[in-house]
């Protein structure tokens, strides 16, 4: 099966959204990451309800939404009804997990965990089976355009050993420095969703790069 490439809307141009998210809509990608940061979890603000609800109106694939914000139960329902397809929170942020999972769940959405790069893959042994995805931090969250964490690939291997064991449909998603120099990589360690945000916007051929990620062969 071909792994899933998710372009990140947090390197749009949000004076240009609607351009932007039928660029996304034309090209190979899958879904439409979606970033939502609040300034405490994370040191940056991103968007909220509003840019995501602008972005489903607009958009024909699935809205991959990232909570890296504190306290997530309180607007799981609020995302939902905004357009996320999927749901995804970090271990970090949530003090009942499993709870957290079963009310993403209950709302109709993918249930995803996102773990930061300091966060060891042992930790989502005894959740990995409840959950539709997980995301490593390749890079450590609240900001674009920073440098790939080379330790990434041997957490991939360790999560794709743990998901064959116990939920071997679970999807292993990427965030952070994801280019053509370490997607092949990523891949071949188990990967099976690739998100880029800055490498696909900054592109001259934004349509083509998409294209290019999707191809690459672990």
């Amino acid at each position: 099966m071909s792994h899933k490439v998710a372009p990140s809307v947090l390197s749009a141009d949000f004076a240009n959204l609607q351009r932007d998210v039928e660029m996304i809509n034309n090209s190979a990608a899958d879904w439409f990451h979606v970033d939502i940061m609040d300034g405490h979890f994370v040191p940056n603000i991103s968007f909220g309800f509003p840019v995501v609800k602008a972005i489903k109106k607009w958009a024909t694939k699935p809205l991959d939404v990232h909570l890296m914000i504190t306290d997530p139960d309180r607007y799981l329902k609020d995302f939902k009804d905004a357009g996320a397809d999927h749901i995804t929170v970090h271990l970090e942020a949530c003090v009942h997990l499993h709870r957290t999972i079963q009310a993403i769940k209950a709302l109709g959405c993918l249930a995803g965990v996102a773990i930061n790069p300091h966060t060891p893959v042992a930790l989502l042994a005894d959740i990995v089976a409840d959950i539709d995805l997980v995301i490593i931090m390749s890079v450590n969250p609240g900001f674009g355009g920073q440098a790939f964490i080379e330790h990434t690939y041997k957490k991939v291997a360790e999560l794709k050993a743990l998901a064959d064991e116990y939920n071997p449909d679970m999807i292993i998603e990427i965030d952070g420095g994801v280019t053509l120099d370490n997607a092949a990589k990523l891949v071949a360690a188990g990967a099976t969703s690739l998100i880029a945000g800055n490498f696909v916007f900054n592109a001259e051929d934004q349509v083509g790069t998409i294209a290019a990620l999707k191809k690459v062969t672990g």
